[in-house]
């Protein structure tokens, strides 16, 4: 990817699976992105959260080690951080008050992470 339509943009990443979150990093960095983490658990991301005071968005595998990340997710919503679900989960997993968060199915393609993250960043990727 040549364009770096993040440029700038701090992202989070909450993946526990490492090849995934590292090919996750790779992409928003090549975007552009300053890349948070990739953190691999709940407890993790929370420390983030409360130690860095600009996140502009978040990208959340929904199952970390057996954890789900939904208190997470609440805690994004009470800053105004969007964020997209990462997941091999089907959308009957996730709770109704997240039903307009975008979900990507597993595996995970990085010109598909662009394209849900630059319209919620407003931001429109070129592909």
């Amino acid at each position: 990817m040549s364009e770096r339509q993040l440029e700038g943009c701090r992202i989070l990443v909450v993946e526990d699976e490492y090849l995934i979150a590292d090919d996750l990093r790779l992409a928003l960095i090549d975007a552009g992105a300053d890349v948070l983490g990739p953190v691999p658990t709940v407890t993790a991301a929370q420390s983030v959260l409360a130690a860095e005071s600009r996140i502009d968005a978040a990208l959340l595998d929904i199952n970390l080690g057996g954890t789900m990340v939904f208190d997470l997710a609440d805690a994004l919503e009470a800053r105004s951080v969007p964020f997209v679900f990462a997941t091999g989960y089907d959308e009957s997993a996730i709770p109704e008050r997240f039903s307009a968060v975008p979900r990507l199915e597993k595996p995970v393609k990085a010109r598909n992470v662009l394209a849900t993250l630059g319209p919620l960043l407003n931001r429109q990727p070129s592909m």
